[in-house]
């Protein structure tokens, strides 16, 4: 019998290395430098090559879609696709680390840095995981595959590509969320918000921030004509905010810092945009001001629409504006929304219409992705909890469903699977967001059993 625990400890030392080696990749979109073979840019592109190379150092089949996404299989080709669904880009990096946000640096057994559990902790995991399975030679019935995307924290782009070309896997799982196991996703809607005129006698002249929706807008800035630095400094230190402000030219220029959070739990972050506005509101007579002021501050679950609702079983919809670009020469705000399978979205779409043109907005462009949803009762999540509890002996923590979404809900049944602990602190697209390495030992089990029971091993 094979002694897995043996093996990672023995392993530790590398697998370290090789985490700390993608982390330091700053894999984040970059529309300059897109080309044909780098379709989201050099740096994502980068972290594909990396992950595909070290596969092919360690003897295992690989494929690659161009630099849309590749992949890594183990077991046989005759049996079921087994895809475990993973992503190496991972979000802009925000300001005001603790340490550099690609350094991986290593204090306490936690390894700071941007894409540390979301997604590349979690994808060596899965890797280091199939890599020993492979080492000992163990036979499967169905094949393992592991998907390595590129464009998850966008547009998912490069998995949609990369569907094109290669077989959907038959089950699976992403590892990329949290512990035990989440049968269900929210849906998700998301709408570009513009202004249909500009007053040139307002006071203001502009407010910028955000660059995700996904993300809580934690940094605006905006410049009007009049100064408000007295009122700027009362406002935020009363709603105890960091900011600055700065007099250039014979504008003023007001700048305000909330905290960053994943738009699937608004609450948890403080958004400077809709402060900003606030603030404002009494000084400009700007409509999306008032409209983001009247229907979206401290509002995080739609209610000053009208439009919230609370499910039994996958709680709330919330929404999030996660960038804000208000000025004559183009405006554009955005929400994300998260919303429970039982949620009428034609309702909210025909409502939210008309409460933006009331305020003489206009919906610029809107998406819309459908809830996904496993059985708590499906083999597919006995089998991944029975994996899960094995490892760790935790019989408290249940599956459950979540408001992010993820690589699962492209296969009919998959469920997304690690590999945050439930007790473990959230920083998922926040700064100093980091991986305890005692995790990063324990899923390779956890995942290494999740092979082994959905490959079926073949005596």
């Amino acid at each position: 019998m094979v002694d897995f625990k043996q093996i990672v400890e023995n392993n530790k030392e590398l697998i370290i290395k090789k985490t700390k080696e993608l982390v330091q990749i700053p894999s984040v979109l970059d529309e300059s430098t897109i080309s044909e073979d780098a379709p989201f840019g050099l740096k994502i592109k980068e972290a594909l090559d990396y992950m595909m190379n070290l596969a092919e150092i360690d003897g295992f089949e690989t494929a690659v879609d161009g630099g849309y996404a590749g992949h890594i299989n183990y077991g046989n080709k005759d049996g079921k696709i087994i895809g475990v669904l993973c992503h190496l880009d991972v979000v802009p990096e925000g300001t005001d680390w603790l340490y550099p946000p690609y350094s991986a640096e290593i204090v306490d057994g936690k390894m700071y840095g941007r894409g540390t559990t979301d997604d590349k902790g979690p994808t060596l995991a899965a890797y280091f995981a199939l890599k020993f399975i492979k080492d000992a030679g163990i036979k499967l019935k169905n094949q393992i595959r592991i998907i390595f995307g590129t464009d998850e924290e966008t547009g998912w782009r490069g998995i949609a590509h990369y569907l094109k070309n290669f077989p959907m896997p038959d089950l699976g799982f992403a590892p990329d969320a949290s512990y035990p196991l989440i049968y269900g996703e929210k849906g998700r809607m998301s709408y570009d918000l513009t202004l249909n005129s500009w007053d040139d006698e307002d006071i203001l002249v502009s407010i910028t921030g955000g660059e995700r929706y996904n993300v809580v807008l934690e940094e605006v800035k905006a410049i009007v004509k009049k100064d408000l630095s007295n009122e700027f400094t009362t406002y935020a230190k009363s709603n105890n905010l960091e900011y600055s402000v700065s007099i250039n030219n014979g504008l003023c220029e007001l700048i305000l810092k909330g905290k960053a959070a994943h738009a699937m739990e608004p609450d948890k972050g403080i958004n400077a945009g809709t402060h900003m506005c606030n603030f404002l509101k009494d000084y400009s007579n700007n409509l999306m001001v008032k409209y983001v002021v009247d229907k979206h501050h401290l509002s995080h679950a739609c209610e000053k629409l009208g439009l919230d609702y609370n499910d039994y079983e996958m709680g709330p919809i919330t929404c999030n504006i996660g960038i804000m670009n208000i000025s004559k020469e183009a405006t554009r705000v955005t929400l994300d929304l998260r919303y429970p399978v039982r949620y009428d979205t034609e309702n909210f779409n025909n409502k939210l219409e008309e409460i933006v043109s009331s305020y003489n907005l206009a919906v610029a462009a809107k998406t819309n992705k459908t809830p996904h949803y496993v059985s708590p009762d499906d083999d597919l999540v006995k089998l991944l909890y029975e994996a899960y509890v094995k490892n760790t002996g935790d019989t408290v923590n249940k599956p459950f469903t979540i408001g992010g979404g993820t690589y699962a809900s492209i296969l009919e049944r998959a469920v997304a699977f690690g590999m945050m602990m439930p007790y473990e602190e959230e920083l998922c697209h926040q700064r100093n967001e980091y991986l305890n390495l005692d995790t990063l030992f324990t899923s390779i089990l956890i995942y290494i059993d999740a092979m082994l029971l959905l490959g079926e091993v073949d005596a």
